[in-house]
C-alpha cells in the first residue's frame, strides 16, 4: 500500500543523486492545506553548530490526482456547537 501524506505532514529522504553541495542533501513532500509541497534541505555549519536550511515550493500539477491534492473539508458554522446560528 502507498504511503498517502495527511494535510500537514510531511517526509524528507536522502537524496541519493547528489553530486555537488549546491544540491540539497534530502528532498520530500509536504502537505499542507491539500495541497502538495516539494521540499528540499540543507545541511550547513552554523555558529551554534550545524543546521538543516529549507526549500519550499509547490509541486506542479497540484489536483489532477488525489495524492497530488487533496480538498479540505468545507466547515459548517454549525459544526461548533458553542456557536450559534444567527
Amino acid at each position: 500500500m502507498a504511503y498517502i501524506l495527511k494535510d500537514g505532514q510531511g517526509s524528507l529522504f536522502k537524496n541519493e543523486k547528489k553530486t555537488s553541495d549546491n544540491h540539497p542533501n534530502a528532498r520530500g513532500e509536504l502537505m499542507i492545506e491539500g495541497v502538495l509541497y516539494e521540499v528540499a534541505a540543507w545541511t550547513k555549519q552554523g555558529s551554534k553548530g550545524p543546521f538543516q536550511s529549507l526549500s519550499v515550493k509547490r509541486k506542479e500539477g497540484n489536483g489532477g490526482n488525489a495524492q497530488e491534492r487533496i480538498k479540505p473539508v468545507e466547515k459548517s458554522r454549525y459544526d461548533d456547537p458553542f456557536d450559534e446560528p444567527f
